[in-house]
Parts: structure tokens; C-alpha cells; sequence
């Protein structure tokens, strides 16, 4: 295999699990804020 082939493999599958974990942490976040948000509106409706 080329060496440079491989080296562009490695970078390639680097950003690909990069990508992967800054989505599952931005996606944490959203859902995070979102229930956040619901329970602050529940609270506001019971007062």
C-alpha cells in the first residue's frame, strides 16, 4: 500500500472519530438544555 494512501486513511478515520464524539457531546448537550428548559417551564405552570 502507498504510504501516502495510508496516511490519508489515518486522517480520514482520525476526523471520522473526531466527528463521532464532538456529535455525541453536542447531542448530550441539546438534550440536556431541552429538559432543563421543560422542567423550568413545568415549575413556572404549578406556580
Amino acid at each position: 500500500m502507498n504510504e501516502t494512501l495510508k496516511i490519508i486513511l489515518i486522517i480520514i478515520v482520525s476526523v471520522s472519530i473526531f466527528g463521532l464524539i464532538i456529535f455525541v457531546f453536542v447531542k448530550n448537550y441539546i438534550k440536556k438544555r431541552i429538559q432543563y428548559y421543560l422542567e423550568i417551564k413545568n415549575n413556572k405552570k404549578k406556580l
